[in-house]
């Protein structure tokens, strides 16, 4: 047994030995409980990719074995047809093994919050906002997450300023994360009588959603104003101080929220978004010492970043990170065809770091 077959058989008697112990008559506290089950999750896609990797290398030995040695002449020439496929078929589940042992990004199982904001192109960039922000709600409804509206600044077209929103649900954001970036749009608006293509963008920002337990926010470090919601940028005209905008003075974030008519709903959204900002701004920190490692990434997530364009006239979409065409641009922005830009996003991501690991 080699090398990898070794540490392979020791990840396999782990998992067993896991799955041993949450079987047993063993009485469990809830956080023993709640530790080998989270392990158990984690190791289930692995153990069985390993089983499988056993079980075809088993396969391919025995045929080496007829291939080299057997006197049915028939049979030596069906093994040697078979040797490639088997080889290739290793050589596949090899590749999801590495990835599947490749280090986890530990938000990824969290939720997300998202920002879109409007950016250059005057209305038609707010038009464009509203629609991604639309194309993420239909993807949420798609996967079965809850998407929640934390906040809506629009105008009376249809458009809006900023909005952002809690996605909550498995692997939000292992899956939302390389959408932060500069979206571009190429349409003619409606109202430009003479046809002419106009370009504008939109950028977005995903972050982690931040949990009490991961970032402690001191309330003396908060400053807190109430003040009445704009009719034109919320969703209604309040007569009292239901709006809420929280500074966290340390790092000079701000939130400001007016989105429900109660403040402390407002409040509590408000603070749902900082803890996220603070949280992401961390672990911002925290990486920029292995700065050289982020370049592996399918981009930054610097929202000035250009990641891709939405061409309405000729019906396709481009990410420019991976140099990926599609055009079915109706479908990507009701979600139905969004996971197709995503899905090459995660493998081009996962090549990188297999070749730099």
């Amino acid at each position: 047994m080699n090398e990898l077959q070794e540490k392979l058989k020791s990840i396999l008697d782990k998992y067993e030995n896991v799955k041993e112990t949450l079987n047993s008559q063993k009485e469990f506290d809830q956080k023993e409980f709640v530790k080998l089950s989270k392990e158990f999750a984690e190791l289930s896609d692995l153990a069985k990719e390993i089983k499988l990797f056993f079980a075809k290398t088993k396969e391919l030995e025995e045929t080496l074995e007829i291939a080299d040695s057997s006197e049915d002449k028939d049979l030596k020439i069906m093994a040697e047809e078979e040797i490639p496929e088997l080889k290739k078929e290793l050589e596949k589940i090899e590749n999801n093994i590495k990835i599947l042992l490749l280090p986890k990004d530990i938000d990824d199982e969290k939720g997300a919050i998202l920002e879109v904001r409007a950016g250059t192109g005057g209305d038609e960039a707010g038009l464009f906002a509203a629609d991604l922000f639309k194309m993420y709600e239909l993807y949420a409804v798609i996967h079965g997450w809850k998407f929640e509206v934390l906040e809506l600044s629009g105008t009376g077209i249809g458009s809006i300023k900023e909005a952002s929103a809690s996605i909550s649900g498995k692997g939000v954001f292992a899956r939302l994360k390389f959408e932060s970036g500069v979206h571009r749009v190429q349409r003619v608006p409606e109202t430009e009588a003479s046809g002419r293509i106009h370009t504008s963008a939109a950028t977005v920002a995903v972050l982690p959603e931040a949990e009490e337990v991961d970032i402690q926010i001191n309330e003396n470090d908060l400053q807190i104003d109430t003040y009445r919601a704009s009719g034109a940028g919320g969703q209604h005209v309040n007569k009292t101080d239901s709006a809420v905008r929280i500074t966290h003075i340390p790092t000079g974030t701000v939130v400001a929220v007016q989105d429900e008519r109660s403040q402390h709903k407002n409040k509590a959204k408000a603070m749902k978004i900082l803890r996220s900002k603070i949280y992401e701004n961390e672990k911002q920190k925290q990486e920029s010492s292995r700065s050289e490692n982020r370049k592996i990434q399918v981009g930054s997530g610097d929202r000035s970043e250009r990641i891709r364009t939405y061409n309405f006239p000729q019906g396709r979409v481009s990410d420019h990170r991976v140099n990926l065409t599609l055009y079915k641009i109706d479908k990507i922005m009701d979600g139905s065809a969004l996971d197709e830009i995503i899905d090459k996003l995660i493998e081009f991501d996962q090549a990188e770091k297999l070749k730099n690991n």
